[in-house]
């Protein structure tokens, strides 16, 4: 299961996170409708298409990239010679297509086809990022494939919109991208090279403090951050409404739970809303996101969300010499009033559309920094690997408090007011 952890940010604090389950066209999800059983291509000669498009890509040869494109389709042509130039900095160690399915949309009409043979192809393109990536990342492409004289081209890859087959936006789709390379990150971005280096160096500094919080085990020690220039390629990258991320400073993607061949986390930067942040708020940004990237093995459906958002949050903030009225300053603002809440926060909480949205991220936080206080930072990392187990909450809460659910949640609230009242 892919998870999208987008990282809000908030005026006088950096609070709240989102996690959204489910698959999504982004760099480690395949779009599109279910997919059906997979049926041969009419021809083998589709594979060694893409299988020469593959290694022109790992040889840097463009001539025999664009040698698969269809000469009658100038516009892809041009495009896929912008995104071939794209793709210069990029440090991949492989690259390689696979022919899922052929008929796999519905193609336009075409006026004057004569003999040409055309074909709608499910393509899943598998790629590793050297020095970076164990395992390949994985996304889908639909691609219009023509056959003439014998020869088969790619001519387009946005047929199939129209069906709800859109093929999956990567970085290099939408820019020129430059790499700068952190002693514990990669940054692969759009925008200026300095602005690049900053989100290099705030990661670099993310990465001891998630060691110390989580460990060395199940996780490489380094993040990968692609950074778009605008919202709207944010969105793209996400296949998802661009207007859902506005606030929004970072995002995640991840399996969770997944196996050591899961696929290597990204941290997406919305440049707009991070660059609002304080220097302060930009590295809590970044060690959160840090944060799931080494957890992602241990964090599964079955872990709360106040629990996987306020652990990311307890990492950022741990040593940050903050109060808590000033990391949670909106539930500060609820307490204060006499509004204390009545239980942790749930899912729905954390919708984007909740009304206490920022209340759930914060209240989240002081539910793992009770745990880290009063019982151990060891109790704690333990108490969220455990959660992912399947088994129930009150049974792990029993198992590492020695509190039922309904007595951590007294404490909890205690807690809150204590801290914030």
């Amino acid at each position: 299961m892919t998870a999208v952890h987008p990282r809000r940010s908030t005026a006088g604090a950096v609070s709240a996170l989102l996690v959204l389950l489910g698959l999504l066209a982004g760099p480690t999800g395949c779009g599109g409708a279910a997919h059906k059983p997979a049926r041969p291509a009419a021809d083998p000669a589709v594979q060694q298409l893409l299988d020469r498009r593959a290694a022109a890509v790992r040889q840097h040869d463009q001539q025999a990239f664009l040698a698969g494109v269809d000469p009658h389709a100038t516009r892809f042509q041009a495009a896929q010679r912008r995104v071939f130039g794209n793709l210069a900095q990029v440090p991949l160690a492989d690259w390689s297509y696979r022919l899922v399915r052929t008929d796999a949309f519905p193609l336009p009409p075409m006026a004057g086809t004569g003999g040409t043979r055309r074909t709608a192809a499910e393509v899943q393109l598998r790629y590793r990022l050297s020095g970076y990536d164990a395992e390949p990342v994985v996304s889908t492409s639909y691609l219009t494939l023509t056959q003439r004289a014998g020869h088969w081209y790619v001519a387009a890859d946005d047929d199939g919109a129209s069906a709800g087959h859109r093929s999956a936006v990567q970085l290099w789709d939408q820019g020129k991208v430059t790499a700068v390379h952190g002693t514990h990150s990669l940054v692969l971005g759009l925008g200026d090279t300095k602005t690049l280096r900053g989100y290099a160096a705030d990661a670099d500094r993310a990465v001891p403090q998630v060691q110390h919080a989580w460990g060395t085990a199940g996780w490489p020690g380094t993040v990968v951050i692609e950074a778009p220039r605008t919202l709207d390629q944010l969105g793209a990258l996400l296949a998802a409404d661009p207007d859902d991320y506005k606030g929004i400073a970072a995002v995640t993607t991840g399996e969770l739970g997944g196996s050591a061949q899961a696929p290597a986390d990204r941290v997406i930067v919305n440049p707009a809303a991070f660059g609002e942040l304080s220097a302060f708020g930009r590295q809590a940004v970044l060690t959160h996101e840090t944060t799931h990237v080494a957890t992602r093995l241990a964090t599964t459906a079955h872990t709360p969300l106040w629990l996987s958002e306020g652990f990311a949050d307890w990492v950022a903030y741990r040593e940050s010499g903050r109060t808590a009225p000033e990391i949670a300053p909106e539930l500060a603002q609820d307490v204060t009033a006499g509004h204390i809440p009545a239980a942790l926060p749930t899912a729905a909480d954390f919708r984007p559309t909740s009304t206490d949205l920022a209340q759930a991220y914060e209240g989240g936080w002081l539910a793992d920094r009770l745990v880290a206080d009063e019982w151990s930072p060891d109790q704690l990392t333990a108490l969220y690997r455990a959660a992912g187990t399947g088994a129930t909450l009150d049974s792990v809460l029993r198992t590492h408090l020695h509190l039922s659910l309904t007595d951590f949640t007294a404490r909890w609230r205690t807690y809150v007011q204590q801290e914030l009242g």
